[in-house]
């Protein structure tokens, strides 16, 4: 290889703004990364990863890390032939969302709402493989409807119960925080 050549070659850039975009419009609109109907004879296969907390305004690098490895799982079986279901969802209820409206002086649902837009921005600008047409969002009547009805009726049963006791309180946060959270009682 000459010289000539290798300068030609640097010269040309990648340039994903260029192309980008315009590749994920079609992928989406061509509905590319839904699941079927559970009719079809494709074997089935159901990935979920944790759906993101929009307490704050935007993505950072854990929910890329998380996010990219999955949808590496999900193309994989895809092209394997399985009919993968890989939806996308807001953890959108909380204190850390009340604290960050309260920090910021503006309604929580507002906050919600605009964060989770943002959200899905980030997340389709990735590229990431998810079926957007079964994204949920636990901030919506619609679906919190029925965690309290589940609730009510375990309630009923008697295996859902109100005391008191101790939990790990964050301060700063001012949340509880799940023993996982917590190294040496902070």
């Amino acid at each position: 290889m000459n010289s000539y050549h290798i300068k030609e070659n640097m010269s040309d850039k990648y340039r994903p703004k260029n192309f980008e975009s315009k590749w994920q419009q079609k992928w989406f609109s061509d509905m590319k990364y839904e699941a079927k109907d559970l009719l079809t004879d494709k074997p089935k296969y159901y990935l979920l990863v944790e759906f993101p907390y929009p307490s704050g305004p935007g993505m950072h690098i854990g929910h890329t890390r998380n996010y990219s490895m999955m949808d590496a799982v999900a193309r994989l079986r895809r092209m394997k032939g399985f009919n993968v279901m890989f939806p996308m969802g807001w953890d959108a209820f909380g204190l850390p969302t009340e604290n960050y409206a309260i920090k910021v002086k503006r309604p929580p649902q507002e906050i919600t709402n605009e964060n989770i837009e943002n959200f899905r921005r980030q997340l389709k600008s990735l590229g990431i493989s998810f079926d957007w047409s079964r994204e949920v969002n636990t901030s919506e009547p619609s679906y919190y409807k029925w965690t309290q009805w589940i609730f009510l009726k375990l309630f009923e049963k008697g295996l859902a119960y109100k005391s008191e006791m101790p939990i790990n309180w964050c301060p700063n946060c001012k949340v509880g925080c799940a023993n996982e959270e917590v190294i040496d009682g902070y």
